[in-house]
């Protein structure tokens, strides 16, 4: 099996792709219990004219697809920054095992910054969070780009 690293490399390069296209820069990917990207997404709202269109949600659909199934039971999330209250909801309900993800996000949070909804008592199962994986290009992708965006304005 390879390392948390490895599959957040792949998350970043989909981060990478949002950048290219504008958006906030947020990527995720989806791992099978085997070890295979079955899902993958980046973030896409503006583009899409979609508020749904978060990264973590783009990669759930990919693999639901790929899978035909909404249930993604033992596989693991890979994103770039910390899941939203949304993101939150999609990842409890494809039943994902294990969410990984780089930077936290202060303001939107909802694995440890604002509140620990995967936590929760009435959930019917639990979710391992890791957090803190290649968390320094994370940060550093969403800081070129709201740079860039203040530069701009």
């Amino acid at each position: 099996m390879r390392s948390d690293e490895f599959y957040m490399y792949r998350a970043l390069d989909q981060a990478h792709l949002a950048l290219a296209a504008g958006e906030v820069p947020v990527g995720a990917v989806v791992v099978s219990a085997e070890g295979e990207i079955i899902g993958e997404g980046f973030n896409a709202p503006v583009g899409r004219h979609d508020p749904t269109a978060h990264a973590e949600v783009q990669a759930l659909r990919d693999a639901g697809r790929r899978c035909g199934n909404y249930r993604l039971t033992g596989c693991t999330l890979y994103v770039s920054v910390e899941p939203c209250l949304m993101c939150t909801g999609a990842i409890i309900h494809a039943r994902i095992k294990r969410v990984v993800y780089g930077t936290p996000e202060p303001r939107t949070g909802m694995a440890q910054s604002k509140a620990n909804l995967f936590a929760q008592p009435w959930h019917n199962h639990d979710v391992e969070i890791v957090s803190g994986v290649l968390a320094a290009p994370a940060r550093r992708l969403l800081k070129t780009f709201f740079t860039s965006r203040r530069a701009s304005t």
